[in-house]
């Protein structure tokens, strides 16, 4: 059942009178898979792949296969607690994977596809992943860094099993298609995603069971009051993301939703459109990147047959423009939301019973409480700047960062956790962002630490010195492209050749979107008094020099 009533017309009573009703024992893979007998034969998920090929899975299905998956990590000694990890795409065996780790009461860690061998290699060592699913590409790619994966003992692949990998199929063929599902309780870890952050390597958000609860209230508005009965959800994000697995698929399948799996190279505008029309797609999350490019396509209305009543859209600012075009090209409202991997869901529009401001992140959804705090840790009135904090007694809130207390501790004022955002709340409740307290880059709806890449260009012979900066997207499609500060050795002299050879470097060994499209050689950076390289000057610089062209 849904938490809100759709003829509910006044958001602000629906904040005022929200309560949670989080139970003691919680399991994801109870809420989104088992507790739907009543919709066996209902299509749970509907996949498409790059080559036209299709399935369709019910949740009689879904629930089939991944109890057998289950048994099958049994029988590989997973228990609970362990983390499994899933570098694959928007694919079955994905959800499977998931569900299937959640049933055992263990941790699943999702990775995205894009990920280089450093990446890759950072993540699984760092979780002490004991069995990672994926595809024969990043198996061979792990075989070759498994002196330094200790913890792993198993790798299953989907495609075509090398490299002593096992082959995930064959494996869970073997076994039953019922499964007793370890009884967890609600604040048990569920997931483990990494994010980024300014400096050092990326950390492992905890996320416990309950956390799909605490997203539900911003999933249900900024869907317009999800789910209708024929609703069909889509998002083109990553499974490997908070966004596409905590903002799209799990919701989706808690309300007995089905959603649409499709597994491609590239974004494509005309695909999308094609995808949407084709499965009747009615709600689905976008991020701002996505939107821009399906603005490139023209006549939309005229030339596809879609069934849009709503959409949410997140990772970066979306604008008064996109906004203006979603009304006239798509005949909807696009709902902004605001979130991050720690403390999801948190603000966002619901512009069925809210109007939309174009150009602010909306209200804090029910169930959430945010405010504004300064420097000083004193909470601040309306009008008056200051950094967003969110308060940590919320089910949607983390547990904390992986094995990293410091870190954890860091983030918080009292009650109060520091999302690094900086803005304020106007007279009619309405939170405005205004820029990052840190230095995370917001490129193409991916968050992006710049500490993990100056690591890494700090490897090439020829660097000295190195920072990364998040600057305007000259194209004025991915929000912020990553730009990249650098001092050469003394021996060595800047060309064309050597940015190439540089952008190589990031592109080959962290992921696709890190590498820095754009690369400035210095003879120096600006530091502060403690040596710490003040990155904001940089962004700025960069700013004011693309202007000035």
């Amino acid at each position: 059942m849904p938490l809100f009533a759709d003829d509910a017309r006044d958001f602000e009573q629906l904040c005022e009178t929200f309560v949670w009703d989080i139970p003691p024992q919680f399991n994801i893979a109870n809420a989104v898979c088992d507790r739907h007998t009543a919709l066996a034969d209902r299509i749970a998920l509907y996949c498409e792949n790059a080559d036209g090929e299709e399935a369709r899975y019910t949740f009689a299905d879904i629930r089939h296969l991944s109890c057998q998956l289950a048994h099958a990590l049994r029988t590989l000694n997973v228990v609970p607690g362990d983390r499994v990890a899933i570098a694959l795409s928007q694919r079955v065996e994905t959800a499977l994977s998931h569900i299937a780790t959640h049933r055992l009461g263990a941790v699943s860690l999702p990775l995205s596809v894009l990920f280089g061998p450093e990446a890759l290699t950072h993540r699984l060592a760092d979780s002490g992943a004991k069995v990672l699913v994926t595809t024969a590409d990043l198996a061979h790619t792990c075989a070759q860094f498994r002196d330094q994966l200790t913890d792993l003992a198993h790798i299953l692949v989907c495609d075509q099993p090398a490299d002593a990998a096992a082959d995930f199929w064959a494996l869970l063929r073997q076994h039953p298609g019922n499964f007793k599902n370890v009884d967890t309780r609600a604040d048990d870890p569920a997931l483990l995603i990494y994010t980024s952050g300014t400096t050092g390597p990326p950390k492992g958000a905890l996320i416990a069971h309950r956390g799909l609860l605490g997203n539900l209230t911003g999933f249900e508005l900024s869907q317009n009051f999800f789910p209708r009965t024929d609703d069909v959800f889509w998002t083109p994000a990553d499974w490997a993301w908070t966004g596409g697995l905590l903002d799209g698929l799990l919701p989706s399948w808690y309300y007995g939703t089905p959603i649409v799996a499709f597994e491609g190279k590239k974004f494509d505008p005309h695909k999308a459109l094609s995808l949407m029309e084709k499965y009747r797609v009615t709600t689905g999350f976008f991020p701002p990147t996505a939107l821009k490019m399906l603005r490139s396509v023209p006549d939309i209305a005229q030339t596809y047959q879609l069934h849009l009543r709503a959409m949410m859209s997140a990772g970066e600012a979306v604008g008064e423009e996109l906004i203006q075009w979603g009304q006239t090209a798509l005949g909807i409202d696009i709902n902004e939301m605001c979130g991050q991997t720690e403390h999801n869901y948190m603000i966002g529009n619901c512009n069925a019973i809210m109007p939309l401001k174009p150009g602010s992140m909306g209200k804090a959804y029910p169930g959430h409480r945010v405010e504004v705090m300064d420097a000083n840790g004193q909470l601040l009135p309306t009008g008056e700047v200051g950094e967003f904090v969110a308060h940590r007694d919320d089910p949607v809130h983390f547990l904390g960062y992986w094995k990293n207390p410091e870190a954890t501790a860091r983030k918080y004022t009292g009650v109060w956790f520091h999302t690094g955002d900086v803005g304020y709340r106007d007279d009619a409740g309405y939170l405005w962002f205004l820029g990052r307290a840190d230095d995370v880059i917001n490129s193409a709806g991916y968050r992006i630490g710049p500490g993990e890449i100056e690591d890494c260009l700090l490897r090439h012979p020829a660097v000295l010195q190195a920072a990364a900066v998040g600057v305007p997207d000259p194209e004025g499609i991915r929000g912020d492209i990553v730009k990249a500060f650098i001092v050469l050795k003394p021996e060595h002299t800047p060309t064309d050749t050597l940015a190439d050879d540089i952008r190589a470097l990031v592109r080959n060994n962290l992921a696709s979107y890190e590498y820095p499209r754009a690369i400035a050689f210095v003879d120096s950076l600006p530091m502060t008094t403690t040596g710490k390289v003040r990155r904001a000057a940089l962004r700025e610089a960069a700013i004011a020099d693309a202007s000035a062209l």
